[in-house]
C-alpha cells in the first residue's frame, strides 16, 4: 500500500476528521474517496449534515460563527471516548498552524512502515 497517499488535504473532512484513517477509505475493496469527494460508499458521509452544514463560511467548521457547535461537540464526544480522536483538536490545529503541520502530525501519529492505523478498527492497513 501506498503510504503517502493515505493522508492528504482531500482526506480531511470539514468537521476535522481524517478520511485517510477511516475504515472505509483504507479496505481493500470499494475504497471511498473520502466525504469532499461526491462519491460515496459510506451513506453517512455523503448526507452528513455536518459536511453539507450552510452556514459554514469556509472549508472547515472552525470557519463558522457557531464554532464548535452541537453537532460538532457531539461528534468530538464521541470520537474522543470511542476511537481516541478530537475533532475539534485537530481543527484547532489546523486552524493554527495549517494544514501542513496537521498532514505532517497525522503521518507521524499514524504511519508507519507496518501501514496505516485505522481509528475504527485499530488495525494498520
Amino acid at each position: 500500500m501506498d503510504t503517502k497517499s493515505t493522508i492528504t488535504p482531500k482526506l480531511i473532512a470539514p468537521c476535522g476528521m481524517n478520511c485517510g484513517l477511516c475504515f472505509h477509505h483504507l479496505k481493500d475493496k470499494d475504497k471511498c474517496p473520502g466525504c469532499l469527494s461526491g462519491r460515496m460508499v459510506n451513506k453517512r458521509c455523503l448526507n452528513c449534515a455536518i459536511k453539507l452544514c450552510k452556514e459554514r463560511k469556509g472549508d472547515y467548521c472552525f470557519d463558522c460563527d457557531k464554532f464548535p457547535c452541537d453537532r460538532i461537540n457531539h461528534i468530538d464526544t464521541r470520537y474522543k471516548k470511542r476511537y481516541g480522536m478530537s475533532m475539534l483538536e485537530n481543527l484547532e490545529i489546523i486552524k493554527n498552524k495549517g494544514m501542513d503541520y496537521f498532514l505532517k502530525q497525522q503521518k507521524q501519529k499514524y504511519v508507519t512502515s507496518e501501514g496505516t492505523y485505522c481509528v475504527h478498527d485499530k488495525k494498520r492497513y
